[in-house]
């Protein structure tokens, strides 16, 4: 008797291949037969008849490096069908920690991914572990609704062997770098699925300091990636420098271009056989470089490097609503009377006149963390108002740029702030707009498809568990399917090219080998879709995070069931509170 049966349905394999209607059996969490399965006795059995049958999604760009100490579930991610996530992106995490580093670390991930200090104070079972190998085995104690897999960060590994020089742009000695080099080794050897690195001065600390790593030199990222060979393999990940453009809220210029990280890239790649998968979009600064990034990666693999851009199938979004960060949001009426009042009461107060016009007169009052998004957060709103859009139920992701808040004032003869201003207090001062900082340039996702369709890309970049009180990009999987499947009006993607992209595509880069496509023997990470029905809610602000945190959610709906490790995690979109997901300890090849 198979523990579970999932009956009749469309099954999407995960390698490509056309969709076919079958079965799937699956006992003690594997795959154990597929095919037409009739009279097969089962102690559970779906019916998937019209719904599609995919491997469970693989998504290698997270950030849940403190979450996944108090939180089981990580909801945003199950919730859109993810079952496996890579997090420790970046260059930013937890470990390795010296005993005095608490405090360091929290400030690197509150500057560079937003993740509230305090919910990370407080939430975080700081002293548990001090090297990267003791971080995993932790992890290893914990269950989840998903299995997690851990990169090895750059700035907590140069804190922790080079102490405060780590904090001021310091070189790294020969010492520091065989050091290093010794943890990484020990690191990958313990199971880790690669190590990360941040190479663009957008990404500072709290405090405003340049986040450790960023200049490191060619001669320090070689001997790390050799020691990851040492160890076993793994993938290198990194943010290169002007991925995000010379963006005017950092400090400092880009240290080198895309186009010649690329090149340092390839030569790192061919000189260790280590694959390199690093962030690429569209940007404001040069919208179309995106295309010869592709160019000069395809051609670094031609001649023996492992390059594989990281890349986004939607706009790069983030969220503007009066609870959060706007373009008021640092404005010293504004702060006042938000520091004083209840948010219905604050809501009443900006409709007045002379309260509306001292907060559209101001100029913003910046916090005493300089590389706070606090700071940022409010000018980056303020000037992209061309690609912020109001977000309502139903929004559609691929919006007409007459929809903008810019268009939409210049359209009535306003200010197009004074008419943000207005919008932010509709539905009681709970309206959404949403802002695409990338891939998004052109006023469609057409830079997106033509970068899912390249050879070389894989996708990613959900920043789930970060940046969470304006980044929801987490549903993006969910996403792929009701927009590049089956809504979009011209140049839709097949689904067994999406399903691909999203399961054993990353899978196998990440050396998470047993999952990611539906196959017998393999592990049994199972989604059941109405994709008919299947549908992205509107982002709800929630307030549970450790210390009252807030954070984005986005709910999606259609998912008939989702399978980890053989086990119903969720079924009609309800969390069952089975826990099968543990720490995946990657094999690499």
């Amino acid at each position: 008797m198979f523990d579970l049966v999932i009956r009749g349905g469309t099954i999407v394999d995960g390698a490509g291949a056309a969709p076919f209607t079958g079965d799937i059996a699956i006992t003690d969490g594997a795959i154990v037969e597929i095919g037409v399965l009739t009279g097969a006795a089962a102690k559970n059995v779906l019916d998937a008849d019209g719904a599609l049958v995919t491997p469970g999604w693989v998504d290698a760009h997270t950030h849940y490096d403190g979450q996944v100490s108090w939180d089981d579930t990580l909801e945003s991610s199950i919730a859109n069908g993810t079952t496996s996530v890579v997090m420790g992106n970046c260059g930013v995490g937890f470990a390795p920690v010296a005993v005095d580093a608490t405090d360091t670390l929290i400030d690197f991930m509150e500057g560079v991914e937003d993740i509230p200090g305090t919910a990370l104070y407080e939430g975080v079972p700081w002293g548990q572990w001090e090297s990267f190998p003791s971080y995993l085995d932790y992890l290893d104690t914990r269950r989840f609704s998903v299995d997690v897999a851990a990169q090895v960060p750059h700035a907590p590994l140069r804190l922790y062997v080079m102490g405060e020089r780590a904090l001021h742009d310091g070189d790294s000695t020969p010492d520091d770098v065989t050091k290093m080099a010794q943890i990484v080794t020990e690191s990958i050897k313990a199971g880790a699925a690669g190590f990360s690195t941040s190479r663009i001065t957008f990404h500072r600390t709290a405090s405003g300091q340049t986040l450790p790593g960023t200049y490191a030199p060619e001669q320090e990222l070689l001997a790390l990636a050799k020691a990851m060979v040492d160890g076993g393999g793994g993938v290198f990940q990194a943010v290169p420098a002007s991925s995000a453009g010379n963006s005017m809220y950092s400090p400092k210029p880009e240290q080198a271009s895309m186009l010649e990280e690329v090149a340092m890239f390839g030569r790192l790649s061919r000189a260790t056989g280590v694959p390199f998968n690093f962030i690429l979009a569209q940007i404001r600064d040069n919208p179309n470089g995106w295309r010869e990034v592709l160019a000069a990666s395809a051609q670094e693999n031609s001649t023996g490097a492992k390059l594989f851009p990281m890349i986004g199938s939607r706009g790069i979004s983030g969220i503007t609503t009066l609870r959060t960060y706007h373009a008021f949001s640092r404005r010293p009426t504004f702060v006042a009377l938000q520091q004083k009042l209840s948010h219905s009461e604050l809501v009443a107060a900006m409709r007045g006149p002379e309260v509306k016009a001292a907060i559209l007169a101001e100029a913003d009052a910046p916090t005493d963390k300089p590389g706070s998004m606090d700071n940022v957060q409010p000018a980056v709103f303020a000037a992209a108002l061309e690609r912020t859009f109001p977000f309502y139920a139903g929004f559609n992701y691929e919006p007409p740029v007459s929809d903008s808040f810019l268009a939409r004032a210049q359209s009535v003869g306003r200010d197009p702030l004074e008419f943000m201003y207005d919008f932010l207090l509709e539905e009681d001062g709970n309206a959404l707009g949403v802002r695409f900082s990338g891939n998004y340039w052109d006023g469609s996702l057409d830079a997106c498809r033509e970068m899912m369709l390249d050879a070389n890309t894989v996708w990613g970049l959900s920043d789930a568990g970060a940046h969470v009180k304006y980044v929801c990009d987490m549903s993006t999987p969910t996403f792929n399917l009701v927009h590049w499947v089956r809504d979009r009006s011209h140049d839709r993607l097949p689904v067994e090219f999406i399903v691909q992209k999203m399961t054993s595509r990353n899978a196998h880069l990440y050396g998470l080998n047993d999952r990611g496509t539906l196959q017998v023997g393999k592990r049994a990470d199972v989604n059941v879709i109405d994709l008919d029905n299947l549908a992205v809610h509107k982002p709800v602000l929630c307030f549970d995070l450790p210390a009252g945190g807030e954070r984005f959610h986005q709910a999606a709906t259609g998912y008939l069931a989702t399978v980890v490790n053989g086990e119903l995690v969720r079924q009609h979109d309800t969390d069952t509170g089975a826990r099968p997901g543990r720490l995946a300890r990657t094999v690499h090849n």
